[in-house]
């Protein structure tokens, strides 16, 4: 018997059920929900980039859109991105079709190994320029930049910039702001002593 690999279309067309599909690989992909913790991490992100980037002018960021990679007929929802300007034809109403400037994805036990690994080669082989893995359990951020280049031949660096403290947020090679680390992961509602 032969099996058939999953597309982006396929993940399309499981059911609304909370759950996130993604096909990686010709692999589908299936992930619960966030969680509480995960969700305030994400929101505080998307609202200083939107401050950073957003707000004065180079593109649009968004949240669990999802990205379809024609190609090869993979497709994720990633947590947060960014398109710049000069991107913005990739930007349909269900989603974008094209590699965003910026994927950001905070860890969760359940998807660790899946972003660090399979999601982070799929996006430098799909040309993301830059790549965000935000940790809540070490309160860091690992920060992969694959370069305009990015899916022609090697990465910019092959190994991850780690921040612990404050975290550039850059438009190509121009740094265009900083995240303060220490708001993103300061203890919210969930994490508190009741």
């Amino acid at each position: 018997m032969q099996l058939t690999e999953s597309t982006w279309q396929d993940a399309q067309r499981m059911p609304d059920d909370g759950n996130r599909y993604e096909a990686i690989g010709g692999i589908l992909h299936v992930t619960a929900a966030p969680r509480w913790r995960h969700q305030v991490i994400s929101k505080r992100l998307l609202m200083r980039l939107s401050e950073l980037l957003e707000d004065p002018g180079h593109g649009e960021v968004a949240a669990t859109p999802g990205v379809e990679f024609p190609a090869t007929g993979e497709g994720v929802q990633p947590d947060i991105l960014f398109v710049s300007n000069e991107r913005r034809p990739i930007v349909e109403e269900a989603g974008l079709v094209g590699a965003p400037d910026l994927v950001v994805e905070v860890l969760s036990p359940s998807t660790a190994e899946r972003d660090r690994g399979v999601k982070r080669r799929l996006y430098e082989r799909q040309g993301v320029r830059e790549y965000w893995i935000v940790d809540p359990s070490e309160n860091q951020v690992d920060v992969y930049r694959f370069g305009p280049g990015a899916g022609e031949g090697p990465a910019l660096k092959l190994e991850p910039e780690r921040f612990r403290r404050l975290l550039p947020v850059r438009l190509g090679d121009t740094q265009v702001g900083s995240i303060d680390l220490s708001t993103i992961f300061a203890p919210g509602f969930g994490d508190a002593p009741r």
